[in-house]
């Protein structure tokens, strides 16, 4: 895994007025890794995975993808992207899974995966739902493909929202709480397809509140606390011999 970083945030940071969110973070995301962030409501985490994908602007720190920083304008409160062109080419090679699945619920299931590759792509759409419903049927969903978002179950439609991530064939994925909006059962069905893609040396960051998901899956975990990094490592260290206190509390409140 020697390939240069396909995301590498430094220094960030982000505020909402008065209230900093983000107090100077540092994340990288080699090529075919995962990183798990993990941490209490509140902390940062999925703010940080917003400030990645540029859903929203930071105050100050760098954020560099695939080597390429990007170039911002204005300082402070007043700093926002510079180049809108840059922006787009990278939030379409970002595909972000949201904890609320977005799907559009006026389009079929098959019709959401095809959308933003046809229309922001604008790639051939009879190539596009041959790749939609192959990746429909790499998340075992196949047979959903005319059904409506609102026909499915939450376990359904979550897949459905990581085979329209994959159908923009991204650099990277971004999973915001993937798996937090579901029942236990239904959640089993969105760790099984997470983990296929990590053990297809996909790169990943992934914000979740399951520790197991974390431990089996990421190459390296962050525990955010305050909006700041606690404690960072590779998960057999991180959640086997924690060594920061609040790590130490928040893993035993997470496992009790």
């Amino acid at each position: 895994m020697s390939q240069s970083p396909v995301i590498e945030i430094r220094n960030l940071h982000k505020s909402y007025g008065p209230l900093e969110v983000l107090r100077g973070v540092d994340i990288t995301a080699p090529q075919g890794h995962v990183v798990a962030m993990i941490g209490s409501s509140g902390s940062g985490k999925s703010t940080l995975l917003r400030c990645c994908n540029l859903l929203e602007d930071s105050q100050q720190g760098d954020v560099i993808f695939c080597g390429e920083p990007v170039r911002w304008r204005g300082t402070g409160m007043g700093r926002h992207p510079a180049d809108r062109a840059q922006v787009t080419r990278i939030r379409t090679n970002l595909a972000m899974v949201f904890q609320s699945f977005n799907l559009w619920s006026h389009m079929t299931v098959l019709q959401n995966v095809m959308e933003a590759p046809v229309t922001v792509l604008k790639r051939d759409p009879q190539e596009v739902e041959a790749a939609a419903r192959a990746y429909l049927a790499k998340v075992g969903i196949a047979d959903k493909a005319d059904a409506w978002p609102a026909q499915l179950s939450g376990g359904q439609q979550q897949r459905a929202a990581i085979a329209r991530a994959l159908c923009m064939e991204p650099k990277a994925l971004l999973f915001d709480e993937p798996t937090s909006a579901l029942d236990p059962e239904l959640e089993q069905e969105v760790v099984r397809v997470i983990k296929a893609l990590a053990e297809e040396g996909r790169t990943m960051i992934i914000v979740t509140h399951d520790m197991k998901l974390a431990a089996d899956v990421a190459h390296h975990v962050v525990f955010l606390h305050q909006g700041r990094i606690e404690e960072e490592g590779p998960p057999e260290r991180l959640f086997g011999d924690p060594q920061s206190e609040r790590l130490r509390g928040f893993l035993s409140h997470a496992q009790g």
